[in-house]
């Protein structure tokens, strides 16, 4: 497995994720989104996966900020979603093309 934990600091989700895998001793790598981001082909791969739409956190304080109130464009939505990674649910937990957001054991049981 090449797991990867894409989260926030004050996430309490992402710290329940970090560790579930842990637990397991499985070994995972840690990206602070607000700290480091997301690259775009990370970002595209997820979505593949998860569906674009699904990883905005509409609830977000950074919501209407980031103006995707506004647009229903996906390559616009990428773009903000690059520039504003705080709108993203955490975690988002990756092991190669198959992806999750919020907190799935159930989910991350069945990956080998």
């Amino acid at each position: 497995m090449n797991i990867q934990i894409f989260g926030k600091k004050k996430c309490f989700e992402t710290k329940k994720a970090e560790r579930y895998f842990k637990e397991r001793k499985i070994k995972f790598q840690k990206i602070d989104l607000i700290q480091k981001g997301i690259s775009p082909g990370e970002l595209k791969s997820i979505a593949q996966s998860i569906g674009l739409e699904n990883l905005i956190n509409e609830n977000s304080s950074f919501y209407e900020e980031s103006g995707l109130s506004f647009t229903r464009d996906p390559e616009t939505i990428s773009n903000i979603l690059l520039d504003y990674t705080e709108v993203l649910i955490t975690p988002i937990v990756r092991n190669g093309k198959k992806a999750t957001i919020g907190y799935k054991p159930e989910i991350w049981k069945t990956w080998d």
